[in-house]
């Protein structure tokens, strides 16, 4: 039973969807961008569920894509590995964290990601750097500028 984002809830068709698994708080996000969608989906015989949200932050601060992820990503990603089954997923911070994981993770309807990224907070201002480990909107300790994800320089 594969973990599905919302992006293979609205685009796939009714018969892939059926017995896969989905967060409790993904009928929000599709009743927001497809009402309709969304009641086709709740008829479907699926397993939803909610799950913690702590390691899969912990892995998300890691590779530096927590600033990145929302709430319900961060669930999707967290029934994933509380699971263990694959993810089907467009998102590539989502794709990020898996590989860093060795999780298996497949595309929805693109293309999967390439390679593995890294990414850090810069100053616009100093161009100071410092670690992405945060989802709140951060001030450089040097000038006091806005920080913004970036992907890191290696």
């Amino acid at each position: 039973m594969p973990v599905l984002d919302t992006a293979a809830l609205l685009h796939w068709p009714v018969e892939r969807i059926a017995g896969g698994i989905a967060a409790h708080s993904q009928l929000a996000e599709l009743e927001r961008l497809s009402p309709e969608r969304a009641m086709l989906v709740e008829s479907i015989e699926m397993e939803w569920m909610s799950i913690g949200t702590g390691d899969a932050e912990d892995a998300a601060r890691r590779t530096g894509d927590l600033p990145r992820l929302s709430e319900v990503d961060l669930e999707v990603l967290a029934l994933a590995m509380a699971t263990g089954q694959c993810l089907f997923t467009d998102d590539y911070s989502l794709q990020n964290v898996c590989r860093s994981l060795n999780h298996p993770f497949e595309a929805v309807s693109n293309r999967p990601s390439k390679k593995q990224w890294a990414w850090e907070l810069r100053c616009i201002g100093c161009r100071a750097t410092k670690q992405a480990d945060s989802k709140d909107a951060q001030e450089c300790r040097i000038c006091g500028s806005p920080m913004e994800v970036k992907r890191a320089r290696r």
